[in-house]
């Protein structure tokens, strides 16, 4: 009967080692190896329609699939200018951007989105003085030491006040408030205004530089907000996917933004009319984080934070939600997020 492979190499070794003793242990490695490499190929063999399937799986998925080769440029000969753009042979914008840096950048540049045009028609900003005057004085700052919250107090789920909204939790479809307006385009919903104007009386009796830029706004002008910084990262070479996500730690996306609402409203001062992070140090932001909650307000996208909103920090917003809840927060050093998860039944 003839031999197999294993049967004549194993016969060739022993013979080999009994002429010569010396060839015994490289003979055994030599053995391990051959019969070794015999067992995969006869493998191959006998599944090769399997593993020309999977190979060719894998050169179709490879093929169809978008993947973002971000680090390419590094290992290549290219140059490339300050917007990060690569123009290939072929006359296609290639891409060299880090998306971190992109956000950071906003950071440090003046974002006021609500300035830039919308319909041709420039958002209006309006001092304590504006205000006051449109609103006959406004509610007394000393309203607030009748209105210290108790330590009992019990939050409710379905207080308007304390709703939550953000990209997981967007503003349901029925949801209604009343609009009220606290001067000119500048609206909120009409429950926080005597709040609203009693913290603004208290600023000006403090003689802080204070004004409303962006309160309410509705869907139409989140989107128009939204989509423009989608088109300004695209521009620059962004996918769609990775424009969507700098945008959204810059300016929420429709149905999930606070000023849609009516609850959320955004200030700055005459001195500091950028709204960036510059604005914490200033006497403006300092005295609205000091003083907010007294009249219901809380810093809503707090430094350090951002893990948890999923929004970049913002010393210019505030959000209303009661002056129990927001002292509460306050207190307690947390986001509205976290009040949720883990103060609310």
């Amino acid at each position: 009967m003839k031999k197999t492979f294993r049967e004549r190499v194993v016969f060739f070794c022993s013979r080999k080692t009994k002429e010569h003793r010396w060839l015994a242990k490289p003979l055994m490695v030599w053995m391990t190896v051959a019969l070794a490499a015999y067992h995969v190929c006869l493998a191959i063999a006998h599944n090769c329609k399997k593993i020309y399937a999977v190979g060719l799986f894998c050169l179709l998925f490879f093929v169809t699939t978008s993947f973002n080769f971000h680090d390419i440029y590094s290992v290549l000969d290219l140059e490339i200018d300050e917007n990060g753009v690569q123009l290939a042979d072929d006359g296609q914008a290639t891409i060299q951007v880090d998306i971190e840096e992109l956000v950071k950048e906003e950071e440090d540049a003046v974002i006021y989105d609500d300035v830039e045009l919308v319909d041709q028609v420039e958002i209006d900003t309006y001092t304590i003085e504006d205000i006051l005057a449109y609103n006959d004085g406004a509610a007394k700052s000393e309203k607030v030491e009748e209105t210290v919250p108790s330590k009992d107090y019990e939050f409710d789920r379905d207080d308007w006040r304390i709703m939550l909204v953000n990209k997981q939790h967007p503003i349901p479809d029925d949801y209604e408030f009343p609009l009220g307006t606290i001067r000119g385009n500048l609206k909120c919903d009409e429950r926080i205004l005597e709040d609203l104007l009693a913290m603004v009386q208290a600023a000006k009796d403090d003689r802080i530089d204070l004004n409303i830029c962006s309160p309410y706004r509705d869907y139409d002008r989140q989107t128009v907000l939204f989509e423009r910084k989608i088109d300004k990262y695209l521009n620059r070479g962004l996918s769609y996917i990775d424009a969507y996500r700098v945008a959204s730690q810059i300016v929420t996306a429709p149905n999930a933004s606070e000023h849609q609402l009516g609850l959320s409203i955004d200030f700055n001062s005459s001195t500091y009319p950028n709204l960036n992070e510059g604005f914490a140090d200033t006497e403006t932001g300092k005295w609205l984080k000091e003083n907010g909650p007294k009249y219901g307000f809380i810093l809503r996208y707090p430094l350090g934070k951002e893990y948890i909103t999923g929004i970049e920090f913002e010393p210019w917003h505030y959000r209303y939600v009661g002056v129990e809840a927001a002292t509460f927060i306050t207190e307690k050093g947390i986001t509205l997020e976290e009040f949720w998860e883990d103060y609310i039944d």
